[in-house]
This record gives C-alpha cells, structure tokens and sequence, in this order.
C-alpha cells in the first residue's frame, strides 16, 4: 500500500473551493431579485458544464500524481 501524499492532495484544494463558491453562487443567482435578468439564466445554464470542466481537471491532475509515484 502507498504513502499518501498530503502535498499532491493540496494542489487539489483550490479545485474544491471553486467548486463551492460557484455552487453557492448558483444559489445566490436563484434569488428572486435576479429572475428577470438574462445574464442570471446564461450563468446558471453554464455552471454545470463549468462544474464538469473542474471534474476533468481533477481527473487529469489525479492521473499526474498516480503515474508520479
């Protein structure tokens, strides 16, 4: 079994926190203050495919590390 390497899981990090901040702003943008707008509608239509982009870039930074060790 490896060691794991806390410094290689740090790099992903940031990843997670992007995650949360555009989770909670999709729920900030779902205010009712914000229904009119057209931009909040583009936003929230973007922020899976941008949640999904996150997700592959962890993949990709997960595959690094594992061929790494």
């Amino acid at each position: 079994m490896k060691k794991p390497n806390y410094k290689k899981e740090l790099i992903m990090l940031p990843l997670l926190l992007i995650s949360i901040a555009l989770c909670i702003g999709g729920h900030f943008i779902l205010q009712p203050s914000y229904q009119n707008n057209h931009w909040a509608e583009y936003s929230l239509a973007a922020l899976p495919f941008l949640m999904f982009a996150i997700v592959i870039i962890a993949i990709k930074i997960a595959i690094k590390s594992d061929k790494e060790d």
